[in-house]
């Protein structure tokens, strides 16, 4: 979730940011991804299965002993897929929203784990991964779905191959590279909400070593929300991608691929009241404007007028030269980003709460490896990786100002200045092992060591700073055993590991100095994969047990030089214990037709999560005893059932594709329903996260159908699509601030389009 990093001691005493979770499986379908990242590829690939580079090889998916969902550019296609939030559902317990108060960004969580906080000083549990590049925070991470070749998205701690930061899981986006023909792809999509998309790839070729590839997205939309006041629509948005591709080959064993790019968006960064009569701000504002319901509701907003202006470019330099009998590899990224953004965060008509935010982002990175086999039965993947990024926030903050006419940055005297910075290097290999017949070991790690650095200011008055440095070693270690060609069982144990930091919403000197250490999850697992009826039915089957420790999660505490008394620092709190049972299916009884299917259970819970709070009865801090509370993110149950039907005709064929999607009730914000216990000396009992944070139980129906055909030469497509077809409305995300006001978002109601693309 995001916080809205509040002004000084406003800060401290307003936002209380969650700590969260959920869960993830692998189903299977058709794809074929390009690997570009190692060797060891299987001598003989049947052309319908699924091959992917989860451990920087080339592998089928029913050969790699990971759990998995791969979907390739064919499936984005036919189920008239936007972005990455579209993959919500396609794998179980995998939760995918968009971050309001963030531009293009997005709160992942996979098995349990998660990420839910803007602020570019706090780090993702789930990695998105972008043609082999890191995206350090979750900014930019809210994807647009073209070009796509396949994504990859993995469960459970990824730490030894993808770094830290991934104790959730990865979603690995490769997109297509330069063909070296000439072609064109484009398409328009135009669909409720005045939602206009356009979108094009042009392939050039420059000689026979040099291919060139161009790109432009444009995707708005008025939003679906409507202003209570005069009926208008809100929560709009442009958004703008654009780049080029240049892929050299001057020799038949070396190649390297440069892209350039570049995304620019403007957005309305709208949000819902929720605010109820227990909180300070409720008093403030109109009547109507309090005690609103978390579904039907949300879609009648009420707050000031609101802009976020979001550029971002990067550079993505990939190069791999086969040298005999080892593969090295070399990725370097580079991402800078700069946003300015205004926000109504009490999102009221009265002017209570309202914020400025302007933000520096830059982050550089650079991997080697190198990938080979040692012998017929041993093969490896080694290497070394530095990372670094630099952070900038200025945020001015209107608070009780009564003055909507004026800016922010004239109202504040005293505006919030952050500095952040972050240095990591780390080592790692990965290996595989046949030690005996139908048995391979695989094992590996990975050490990281970090080094960051945060100062916070006030009014141009430094309040704290800190450094600090954080290292560790994640390994992993796993068997897999093959009884025969068509099952494949495995049992592993991995490591992850989350850096340490600073609080950026610290008001004392103390707290803005002290660091925050790391959190780790250690992840047991064991799975099956199974094929059957001559390979007409995939089921693959894992059960794992996440063992979370030392928790971050962020506090309210007491501060005798703060403002308001308190402040609000991230801490280790607690553990937790997640385990969980998954399954999916693959299914093709007949010509054309495919089925899929998944179904995910999750049990979560805390222990010994307490931390100080506010009495309710003397205003002193006391022990609050949190382990009551459900984890965030974490639906105890998602299913997934689709269906896809392919039928040739004269003209073309004819695609229908149908897709229902369970995903039970979670919250999103650790906070307080209630207490209970000693509310004077502690420790207080919580009772549970306040509802008002709780996302209902979702029941979500998508559907297409596709007519491709030739027109004047070239291949084309039209298709009809709807998303959320029963009109299942609630929210996204909810967020209560200190007992003074509750805001949230609503997820996208019932839409539809049309589609027309051709691709020459």
């Amino acid at each position: 979730m995001a916080s809205a990093s509040n002004r000084g001691a406003w800060s401290s005493a307003l936002i209380k940011i969650a700590l969260s979770t959920s869960a993830l499986t692998g189903v299977s379908a058709p794809a074929l991804a390009q690997d570009t990242a190692t060797t060891a590829a299987p001598s003989t690939v049947d052309p319908n299965e699924i091959i992917v580079s989860a451990r920087r090889r080339s592998e089928t998916l029913q050969d790699t002993p990971v759990a998995i969902t791969a979907v390739n550019a064919a499936m984005i296609e036919d189920k008239a897929a936007v972005n990455i939030g579209d993959l919500m559902g396609t794998a179980p317990n995998l939760i995918i929203t968009n971050q309001a108060s963030g531009a293009a960004a997005a709160n992942l969580s996979i098995r349990g784990l998660t990420y839910a906080d803007v602020e570019k000083s706090a780090e993702p549990t789930v990695g998105v991964v972008v043609d082999g590049v890191f995206i350090g925070t979750s900014t930019g991470q809210y994807f647009d779905f073209f070009d796509i070749d396949q994504i990859e998205i993995l469960r459970g701690p990824q730490g030894t191959l993808f770094g830290r930061n991934t104790i959730g899981g990865v979603i690995s986006i490769r997109r297509s590279r330069p063909t070296g023909k000439f072609g064109v792809k484009a398409e328009v999509s135009y669909g409720k909400f005045n939602t206009l998309a356009t979108r094009t790839v042009v392939n050039v070729p420059l000689g026979d070593k040099l291919a060139v590839k161009g790109f432009y997205f444009h995707n708005e939309s008025d939003g679906w929300y409507r202003q209570g006041q005069d009926g208008r629509r809100r929560g709009g948005s442009n958004n703008e991608n654009f780049g080029v591709s240049v892929l050299a080959t001057p020799t038949d064993n070396f190649e390297a691929l440069l892209t350039l790019e570049k995304q620019v968006q403007k957005f309305d960064p709208v949000v819902s009241v929720l605010t109820n009569s227990s909180e300070l701000f409720c008093g403030l504002a109109p009547a109507e404007q309090c005690n609103r319901n978390n579904t039907d509701d949300l879609y009648t907003v009420f707050g000031e007028p609101n802009t976020g202006r979001y550029s971002a470019p990067a550079a993505t330099l990939e190069m791999n030269l086969n040298a005999g009998d080892v593969k090295l590899t070399s990725v370097t990224g580079y991402r800078k980003s700069k946003e300015a953004q205004t926000q109504d965060f009490d999102g009221s008509s009265t002017d209570l709460y309202y914020v400025f935010r302007g933000q520096k982002y830059n982050q550089f990175s650079q991997e080697l490896r190198a990938a080979g086999n040692l012998s017929s039965s041993f093969d490896y993947v080694v290497g070394g990786y530095y990372f670094r990024s630099n952070y900038e926030l200025d945020q001015f903050t209107r608070i009780f100002g009564f003055s909507p006419g004026v800016d922010p940055r004239v109202f504040d005297k005293n505006p919030q200045h952050v500095e952040g910075k972050t240095r990591s290097v780390a080592l790692f290999g990965d290996f595989n092992w046949a030690f005996a017949d139908k048995l391979r070991l695989s094992f590996g790690g990975r050490f990281t060591r970090d080094k960051k650095s945060l100062s916070n200011a006030f009014g141009g008055v430094l309040i704290g700073q800190g450094s600090d440095s954080f290292k560790k070693f994640t390994p992993k270690i796993g068997v897999d055993y093959r009884p025969n060609k068509d099952v494949m069982l495995y049992a592993s144990w991995s490591r992850g590991y989350r850096s340490g930091g600073f609080s950026p919403r610290a008001g004392s000197a103390a707290s803005a100095s002290r660091a925050y250490g790391p959190e780790t999850v250690d992840s047991y697992e064991v799975g099956g994969k199974f094929d059957l009826i001559d390979g007409m039915l995939q089921v693959n089957l894992a059960g794992f047990v996440s063992k979370y420790k030392d928790l971050q999660q962020n506090n309210n505490i007491f501060c005798s030089s703060c403002a308001t008394q308190n402040e609000t620092v991230t801490s280790n709190v607690g553990s937790a214990t997640i385990k969980g049972i998954e399954g999916d299916f693959t299914l093709k009884p007949a010509q054309g037709l495919a089925i899929t299917g998944a179904v995910g259970l999750l049990k979560s819970k805390f222990k010994d999560f307490i931390v100080g709070g506010i009495s309710p009865v003397t205003g002193a801090v006391i022990p609050f005893d949190f382990s009551n509370n459900d984890l965030i993110y974490n639906p105890k149950i998602t299913a997934s059932f689709g269906a896809n039907y392919t039928v040739p005709t004269s003209f073309g064929e004819i695609v229908g594709n149908i897709g229902y999607r369970f995903i039970d009730r979670y919250d999103q914000q650790i906070s307080i329903a209630g207490l209970t216990g000693n509310t004077t000396t502690g420790p207080a009992i919580v009772t549970g996260n306040d509802p008002r944070v709780r996302t209902d139980k979702q029941n979500l129906l998508d559907a297409s159908l596709t007519t491709r055909f030739n027109l004047a030469g070239a291949e084309a497509h039209l298709t009809a699509f709807g998303r959320n077809l029963l009109d299942d409305r609630g929210p996204t995300h909810g967020f209560t601030v200190g007992g003074l006001f509750s805001f949230g978002n609503a997820r996208e109601p019932r839409s539809y389009g049309l589609t027309l693309g051709i691709k020459y």
